[in-house]
Formats: C-alpha cells, sequence, structure tokens
C-alpha cells in the first residue's frame, strides 16, 4: 500500500511539474502595458537572467534605445539620458532551442560574440529568420512571446527616431520602461 502511494505522490510530482504554467511579467512603459509569457523549459538560462533583473527592479527606468520599424524594438540597457545600466555577468547563449524569431517574441540582444547576453533585449515586429541559429552560426536566443500588448508594440515601432551619443534608430521622444514584474500564474 504504500508503494502504491509513493507512485501515486511521484506522478502527480511530475505531472505538476510538465504542466506548470510558464511564468509571466507585465512590462508597463509610457506607451502602454506589455505581457510577456516566458519560456522556462526551451531556455532556462535565459529566462532565470531575466528574472533576476526583473526582480531586482533593474529595468524601471530604462528605454527602449533603439528601435527599427519592420525588424524590432530593443531595449532594457540605458535610462533616459543614455547612461548605461551595470549588469550582472554575460550568459550562455541558448538560440539553438528550437524557438524562432517570430513577430512577437522577445530574445536577448548581445554583441558578436554569441555569449555576451546580459540584460538587453529585444521584440521582434515581424518574423526575422535570420536572427534564428542554423547549423554552427549562433542565433539570437528567444525566450518569450507578447501574450498581450502586441498593439502597445507596434505603435513603439511607430515613433520617430533619429541620432543620438553615436547611435541611431533612437526615439526623439523616450519610450520609458517605467516597471517589469511577475504575474501570478
Amino acid at each position: 500500500m504504500l508503494r502504491f502511494f509513493a507512485k501515486v505522490i511521484a506522478i502527480f510530482c511530475i505531472a505538476t511539474h510538465l504542466y506548470a504554467a510558464n511564468p509571466q511579467v507585465e512590462m508597463t512603459t509610457n506607451k502602454g502595458t506589455i505581457v510577456l509569457e516566458l519560456f522556462a523549459e526551451e531556455a532556462p538560462i535565459t529566462v532565470d537572467n531575466f528574472l533576476r533583473y526583473v526582480d531586482d527592479n533593474f529595468y524601471a527606468g530604462t528605454t527602449f534605445h533603439r528601435i527599427i520599424d519592420g525588424f524590432m524594438i530593443q531595449g532594457g540597457g540605458f535610462t533616459e539620458d543614455f547612461s548605461r545600466k551595470e549588469t550582472l555577468a554575460p550568459i550562455q547563449n541558448e538560440s539553438a532551442n528550437g524557438v524562432g524569431n517570430d513577430r512577437g517574441t522577445i530574445s536577448m540582444a548581445r554583441t558578436r560574440n554569441p555569449h555576451s547576453a546580459t540584460s538587453q533585449f529585444f521584440i521582434n515586429l515581424v518574423d526575422n529568420f535570420n536572427l534564428n541559429a542554423a547549423g554552427n552560426r549562433p542565433g539570437y536566443a528567444v525566450f518569450g512571446k507578447v501574450v498581450s500588448g502586441m498593439d502597445v508594440v507596434d505603435n513603439i515601432a511607430k515613433v520617430e527616431t533619429g541620432a543620438k551619443g553615436g547611435h541611431r534608430n533612437v526615439p526623439n521622444t523616450p519610450v520609458v520602461i517605467q516597471s517589469v514584474k511577475r504575474l501570478a500564474n
């Protein structure tokens, strides 16, 4: 009888883990609210990294500093005055996770070094297949998707941009991330 209950409990624990909802976060900007579902199973390192920044309130006061309509909106690293925020150590690239850079997905921004991602991310405005891992070529790690507020993302993409501080595609009027917080699942 004890073995039976042990098996039932084990099956319950496994089933609970398998069917646990992906974490969600709410990103509030001065242009509206975006809700993101994070892919904890497909990109565990990246999701853990992103949630560390969320839990530390790191993103409050950062901006979408790079906006290219028809491509993506990028944020999470600079304040309104274009000061760079201090970040945690870079993480391992998880772009070979089988999830593509499709419209509405969120991915980690990085340098040419595939393992250089820290806090910056971007939301794809279109299907950006060229950003996916292919063969030996690393891509940009997708770790979630917009589940609410894609209209906000599209409106952010329409703001006028110019050059600032040696950077191109910077919004003329800052698009500020006011807060990012976890939602209860």
